[in-house]
């Protein structure tokens, strides 16, 4: 006997469809800057999805944008992954931020494909609840995979990437451009699955206080 079409109520509610205008379906991580979180959907970084960041230059503040949401983690014994920085991470500031460092994985490939291949393996594996990446060029495949491998893992993925790349289309669930400003980052949010484009101020306290 063939099983009865599902209902439209039971469509909606599943877990991989989503509606532009419904927060409800979105499993988020907080950022720990509540001025970012109030214009993301589900208040934070999605679980389970890829989110790209478009930095208009290196070292603008990027890391600080991230690193409660990473102390955090780690703090509760999470793990996250750490693929390929342009720049070795300094240990003694992650650690003054709160960061246990013993739950934090460097990985350093020996090639692009090396780092594109340890980023999908580590995301669909799921052994860290988070993953940071610098890939170089990437495409419309390698991009769905991740957003897939991430998926499969239940593990929240940001990219980071060159501002160029914002104009290409993508599958990720967030797209965030990040210009500097004084004492901290004007975040463009121009994508947001289950959400509204948006723009916010973040206050970045490392870097008032370097004034």
């Amino acid at each position: 006997m063939t099983a009865p079409a599902p209902t439209l109520s039971e469509v909606l509610s599943r877990p991989d469809v989503w509606r532009g205008s419904s927060f409800a379906r979105i499993t988020a991580e907080p950022s720990g800057h509540a001025e970012l979180d109030r214009k993301l959907p589900g208040g934070g970084w999605p679980v389970g999805a890829l989110t790209e960041l478009f930095p208009e230059a290196q070292g603008i503040g990027e890391m600080q944008l991230v690193l409660p949401w990473i102390a955090r983690l780690t703090q509760a014994g999470g793990r996250v992954a750490m693929v390929d920085p342009p720049h070795l991470p300094f240990a003694p500031a992650l650690a003054q931020s709160g960061v246990v460092l013993s739950r934090l994985l460097l990985v350093r490939p020996q090639s692009e494909d090396g780092g594109l291949w340890a980023t999908e393996q580590i995301l669909r594996a799921g052994p860290c609840g988070a993953v940071l990446a610098w890939p170089g060029r990437l495409g419309q495949v390698e991009l769905k995979r991740f957003q897939l491998a991430a998926e499969a893992g239940k593990t929240t993925a940001l990219m980071f990437r060159e501002p160029a790349a914002a104009a290409e289309f993508s599958p990720a669930a967030l797209r965030l451009k990040l210009a500097a400003r004084p004492g901290g980052l004007r975040v463009d949010i121009f994508k947001c699955r289950g959400g509204t484009p948006a723009a916010v101020d973040v206050l970045l306290p490392a870097l008032a206080a370097n004034g």
